[in-house]
């Protein structure tokens, strides 16, 4: 058993290790495999739900634990019929469990209450409050994208990577419009050239300004970057609606 002092780094190393689980079985590397595994989610939520159950009052395990439930959530509309990946802003949000949304939202304003009394919440709990914003909304346009921003905010002075950087972007473009995203977005290109969701959003903020050139080369690489079929059937299915040229 790890002693007193070394039992916060025990147990963040373990809560790492629970979400990269969880993010494998919500979005499967490889192009040979399922794009959403269910026995991955619902194993790294059984662990989570174990570790709460032994450490209650740890605000990162019951932020991790509605972050996963409320990912989860939106399982049943991730993959179209044909196999697409759908985006969250295409999904079917009829489709969404309310069980489980219910569940997320409440461990949320369980953390939100102990923020409150003046206990600052840690990752997991900040990503957990930008999930049960986008499971509030009955509709895209009705996300409070002021809040979600907000929300990265803080996450951007606890965790100040380019994924969260590029993450936030997409909340300014709803708020600030997409050319002032864009050019958040593009000076994190030294740091995201590999990584396909840099690209696809890229490719979208371009699409939104009638760039339809720039966000074809754009989609092209993020499709020759993208990591299972699902998602590259999506991205393809967004070129292809561009004008030629």
């Amino acid at each position: 058993m790890p002693s007193a002092e070394d039992l916060p780094a025990r147990v963040s190393g373990v809560l790492a290790v629970l979400f990269l689980v969880f993010n494998e079985g919500y979005l499967a590397t490889g192009p040979g495999t399922d794009p959403v595994r269910h026995e991955l989610t619902a194993e790294a939520i059984r662990l989570t739900r174990l570790i709460r159950a032994l450490l209650p009052g740890d605000g990162e395990v019951t932020g991790l634990l509605a972050l996963m439930l409320l990912i989860e959530a939106r399982r049943p509309a991730r993959v179209s019929a044909g196999g697409e990946l759908v985006a969250l802003d295409e999904q079917d949000r009829g489709a969404w469990d309310p069980a489980l949304i219910a569940e997320g939202h409440r461990l949320v304003r369980e953390r939100l209450a102990a923020a409150a009394a003046g206990v600052a919440p840690g990752r997991y709990q900040i990503l957990a409050a930008i999930n049960a914003v986008h499971t509030s909304a009955r509709d895209m346009r009705d996300t409070d994208w002021s809040q979600v921003l907000a929300l990265y905010d803080q996450l951007v002075r606890l965790d100040p990577s380019p994924i969260v950087a590029l993450n936030r972007a997409v909340a300014v473009a709803e708020l600030d419009g997409p050319e002032v995203a864009l050019a958040a977005v593009d000076r994190l290109g030294p740091r995201l050239a590999g990584y396909h969701a840099y690209h696809a959003t890229r490719a979208d903020l371009l699409r939104r300004l009638g760039r339809d050139r720039d966000a074809r080369a754009a989609y092209d690489r993020a499709i020759e970057l993208a990591g299972n079929t699902a998602e590259t059937a999506s991205l393809t299915r967004r070129r292809d609606r561009l004008r030629p040229g």
